[in-house]
């Protein structure tokens, strides 16, 4: 079968070459990076602060905490972003939630593995569209990405537990009063299903994290329903104000 098999993967991969995910260039392996777009990929692995996940300059410890998480702290625990939002990580975003291209929720899941194995027994939990977006997109994107993650790691996934329950405007551009009133009441845990998160620590999976908005109401329903921690886990972490993005990009915009 092998003998076979090698043949025919040589005359598939010369007459549709793989190709970088973020510029389309022809690339040696599936899922591959060239070049230079992979010496764009800033990959986040140093000291950062334990709230929102922003890299600190010199190790503070594992507790510290940014100025901004000191003087409001976050609902949730933590932020584990993959990389820097960027201009390749921006084109791989941009290709799985507005082109269609649901393969790239593969690329980004096999570099979440590592973080999300740090939680061995979370529960894995997408951030939810609304249904009418979900109609007109096809899928949600977190969902892709957290079933790829599960597939990899063998953590548990459940993408019914949050609900939301209203169509949020897009949150770019506003305060932080603005976005929390655009967001008030919008997820919610369903009663017959919060048994499974007493004393868990969720893994709440999104693509991108911009101001903390949508996550950090995630993470409040989840508490209140009974979970212990809400870390996020996504791809990309923006990690300076006024990131100019596309319609349905940022934070919130779901």
């Amino acid at each position: 079968m092998t003998s076979i098999a090698a043949p025919i993967r040589a005359v598939v991969d010369f007459a549709l070459p793989p190709r970088c995910p973020a510029c389309g260039a022809i690339v040696s392996a599936d899922g591959s990076f060239c070049e230079p777009c992979w010496s764009k990929l800033d990959f986040l692995a140093g000291p950062a602060c334990a709230g929102c996940g922003v890299p600190f300059e010199l190790d503070r410890g594992e507790e510290a905490l940014c100025a901004a998480c000191l003087a409001e702290p976050p609902p949730h625990d933590g932020v584990r972003a993959a990389v820097a939002y960027g201009p390749a990580a921006r084109a791989v975003v941009l290709k799985l939630k507005h082109g269609g291209r649901i393969g790239m929720a593969r690329v980004i899941g096999r570099h979440l593995v590592r973080l999300a194995l740090a939680e061995p027994e979370a529960l894995l939990v997408p951030v939810p569209l609304h249904r009418w977006r979900i109609w007109r997109r096809g899928f949600n994107q977190s969902a892709l990405l957290a079933r790829e993650v599960a597939r990899r790691t063998g953590l548990e996934l459940r993408t019914d537990l949050i609900e939301r329950r209203k169509r949020t405007p897009m949150l770019g551009g506003l305060g932080r009063a603005a976005r929390a009133r655009a967001l008030r009441g919008a997820f919610a845990i369903p009663s017959e299903k919060r048994p499974v998160l007493k004393s868990r620590t969720v893994l709440l999976v999104d693509d991108v994290y911009t101001s903390g908005a949508t996550a950090g109401a995630c993470a409040k329903a989840l508490k209140r329903a009974g979970a212990a921690r809400v870390v996020v886990l996504c791809w990309a972490r923006v990690l300076q104000d006024g990131v100019d993005d596309p319609p349905g990009l940022g934070d919130g915009s779901d």
